[in-house]
């Protein structure tokens, strides 16, 4: 099976094919390295999920080992640097791979039901995630808007992108105003008003559950079995995916839709003039920071307040969010195209079994901070807690690039690919490019 590949456009492509814009040969280095960096960086972002309530994510008060002002700093600087980026990048690296695989089934004669299908295992894939193993999984609402994006695939680049400029800044708009105005009203005079006693309370009773929330599952995941913890997912927390898809879909979907686009337009495979990617990729990142570091001086003024950081992740930031992620892929892009070396080719392993190490960090941290496990939950502060993160990008660098070397997929990658074609082979000339099944 030959990577990534680029044909020569067809004037008589089927009514349900699009013309093939990448190039025959080999693999389109710089999603390896990006999808890489991601995948160390998404880690980094969730490892306070693993380790700590849910809550603590965003709300440093909810740590049970407290927080201290030097890891109030550290506070600052994931959000600035890590939060909602690397979820970005891989969104983004998302829609590029939706059109990279359906280009490659066009040129095979497959149709969309090939990436349907796909999709379907993929949905299988993070329910499994998200019930048996840990609940911050993504996966769920990657299934779901791809198969919203698998519906805009054939449109043109051009309309792809405005849509999904138009998406994200109505996301902006909706679930922005719906995450900031809990602040406004719990915690500022705007919520004296006696029109807004009530909901004012019930804030307040919101808060309280969410802590107790918390409280409750340290002692589910220090002190019962497994099976007890499958269950309290299961029961407490049956209908979360279906909340998180109306928080992530005004991001998600136009960030696979501007993937798509830039795609198509050469962007990951030097189409582009590297040197004026990387000054608007520098200057994207540049500004967006700035921004971001204000929002979270802002947070850190507010004394990191529990209304005052929900507003920041899921509404304040989002605005200054896209053209980091935007930065970030465009920077990536031109270093990952020539990059090389010890440390580059282990991170573009890293990115090639990503679906793996991103499903494998998990099932790691679910025996290192259960009960039945190592029964680190709740024990490890931030710093820690970054110690682990280390620990586990080594092993991520460690494993990738030997396994690779010499077999031609990370194992759920394999697994993934045998489900998608209802057969199991590792022969270069079937199915679509490797690069598509991973994350």
């Amino acid at each position: 099976m030959n990577q990534h590949e680029t044909t020569t456009p067809a004037a008589d492509a089927a009514p349900d094919q699009a013309v093939p814009t990448a190039v025959s040969g080999n693999r389109i280095a710089s999603l390896d390295f990006i999808r890489g960096i991601a995948v160390m960086g998404i880690l980094a972002a969730n490892i306070v999920s693993f380790g700590q309530p849910f809550a603590a994510y965003m709300y440093p008060d909810a740590f049970l080992t407290g927080h201290s002002a030097a890891e109030e700093s550290m506070w600052i600087a994931q959000f600035v640097l890590i939060d909602g980026k690397m979820r970005g990048l891989f969104t983004l690296l998302f829609g590029a791979g939706l059109y990279l695989f359906m280009e490659r089934a066009w040129a095979r004669g497959e149709g969309r039901l090939l990436q349907a299908r796909r999709l379907f295992w993929l949905l299988l894939f993070g329910l499994v995630h998200f019930y048996l193993i840990w609940r911050g999984d993504i996966l769920i609402f990657y299934a779901v808007f791809g198969f919203i994006a698998l519906a805009c695939i054939r449109w043109a680049a051009k309309t792809q992108l405005v849509v999904g400029l138009v998406g994200y800044a109505l996301g902006i708009l909706l679930v922005g105003s719906f995450a900031l105005s809990p602040y406004l009203i719990a915690e500022t005079s705007f919520g004296d008003q006696p029109d807004f006693s009530e909901t004012r309370e019930q804030f307040a009773a919101d808060k309280a559950s969410t802590l107790a929330a918390g409280e409750t599952e340290y002692r589910i995941i220090t002190e019962g079995s497994y099976l007890e913890y499958v269950q309290y997912n299961l029961t407490e927390h049956a209908a979360d995916p279906l909340f998180g898809l109306f928080l992530f879909a005004f991001e998600s979907i136009p960030l696979m839709l501007i993937g798509m686009a830039l795609y198509r337009w050469g962007f990951f495979s030097g189409g582009l003039d590297s040197r004026k990617m990387l000054r608007w990729g520098i200057a994207g990142i540049v500004l967006g920071s700035l921004f971001t570091l204000l929002v979270a001086l802002w947070v850190k003024g507010t004394g990191f307040s529990y209304w005052s950081t929900l507003a920041a992740f899921m509404s304040v930031s989002l605005l200054p969010r896209l053209p980091v992620v935007l930065g970030l892929a465009a920077v990536l892009a031109v270093i990952g195209q020539g990059a090389s070396g010890w440390l580059a080719e282990r991170i573009s392993a890293a990115g090639r079994a990503a679906f793996t190490n991103y499903l494998g960090t998990s099932i790691v941290m679910l025996v290192l901070f259960h009960g039945w496990g190592v029964g680190l939950y709740g024990a490890l502060g931030r710093t820690e807690l970054y110690l682990v993160t280390l620990a586990a990008w080594a092993l991520m660098l460690t494993w990738s690039k030997p396994w690779l070397e010499r077999f031609r997929f990370g194992p759920l990658e394999w697994l993934w690919r045998c489900l998608t074609y209802l057969r199991c082979s590792l022969s270069d000339d079937e199915g679509v490019d490797s690069e598509n099944d991973s994350h």
